[in-house]
């Protein structure tokens, strides 16, 4: 009898845990290197999260930079991999603490969003987290600190400082002789400044964009601006028509009325709407919206290049406005 209420209890445990880490096909969990280090040691901290795409969408969760006096010292990029609508989104955290005893790392929430608009909470489980100090012997007496001793040297253990000094002379000879000869050479030399088309600096702007890694350093909101306006600038020069100071749903219906825009109005919307979404409803898409919206951009820079381009000098600044 003991045995069946042992396992009825046990089986409600568990359904109670996979109800709570697994919302609207979309599982999450969490584990740990540790359950206790030493104080000022790190502990390494991972959280995966699997979400069937056709059905729901996970927002991830924004955390903390401290909780229950442990700190978090350090956020790793959010690695994502694919198997057909399955999407595995996998993070490391780097969690550290100075003050011993027993601390808590606590639940983290996460927002499900089904196709249907349904939203869920998820949460990650806790962890007890036990700091200790660096153990001391008390029953040893105190050791006396000792003097200063006199070592001898020889001229062989300066021997690597000898040795890297004469390197760094025959480095500066060798410099000094390679700028004098071509001295002459370097006075003749102008900088000539690169011709580019409006066309191509966009696209320079949009891969600069790529590299500065905004979304992957948790500011969407600078991402898609900046992404937003590289787009309006192009748009304003290539169809000769406003759009900087023109909302979304303003700009979208002067392009289908517009003789050449028409054609390219149907690939600016998602691109537009996805950046509005970002800036104004503080939406935090998944790292495959980023790229996506990304190459939405370049896709219509490439497919709506007019046959003759004014030219550009590189050197001209090109500023994107702070909203």
């Amino acid at each position: 009898m003991n045995r069946k209420i042992f396992i009825t209890l046990f089986s409600l445990v568990f359904s109670c845990f996979c109800i709570d880490n697994t919302i609207a096909q979309t599982t999450l969990s969490v584990k740990t290197d540790a359950q206790q280090i030493i104080v000022g040691d790190q502990l390494r901290y991972f959280i995966t999260a699997t979400v069937d795409t056709t059905k729901a969408q996970l927002r991830w969760v924004n955390l903390p930079d401290t909780f229950n006096t442990l700190e978090l010292v350090d956020k790793g990029k959010i690695d994502t991999s694919r198997n057909g609508s399955i999407i595995t989104l996998k993070q490391k955290l780097l969690i550290t603490g100075f003050d011993s005893g027993s601390f808590l790392i606590p639940r983290f929430s996460f927002l499900s969003v089904s196709k249907t608009g349904t939203v869920d909470s998820l949460f990650t489980d806790s962890f007890r987290l036990l700091v200790n100090t660096v153990p001391v012997d008390t029953t040893k007496p105190f050791k006396a600190i000792k003097g200063v001793a006199e070592v001898e040297t020889s001229w062989m253990d300066n021997l690597p400082l000898i040795i890297a000094l004469l390197i760094g002379i025959a480095l500066i000879v060798w410099i000094a002789l390679y700028f004098a000869k071509n001295k002459k050479l370097k006075q003749q030399k102008r900088e000539v400044a690169r011709e580019e088309t409006f066309h191509e600096r966009t696209l320079r702007l949009l891969n600069e964009l790529d590299a500065k890694q905004l979304w992957q350093q948790d500011k969407p909101k600078d991402y898609y601006t900046e992404l937003s306006e590289i787009v309006r600038q192009y748009i304003e020069i290539r169809f000769q028509t406003n759009a900087m100071e023109l909302t979304t749903d303003e700009l979208l219906r002067k392009a289908k009325k517009h003789r050449e825009m028409a054609a390219f109005s149907k690939s600016l919307r998602p691109l537009l709407e996805a950046a509005d979404l970002a800036k104004f409803a503080k939406a935090n898409p998944l790292p495959e919206e980023h790229i996506e919206a990304l190459e939405l951009a370049r896709n219509f820079v490439q497919v709506s290049k007019p046959k003759e381009q004014p030219v550009i000098h590189n050197t001209t600044p090109v500023q994107t406005r702070k909203k």
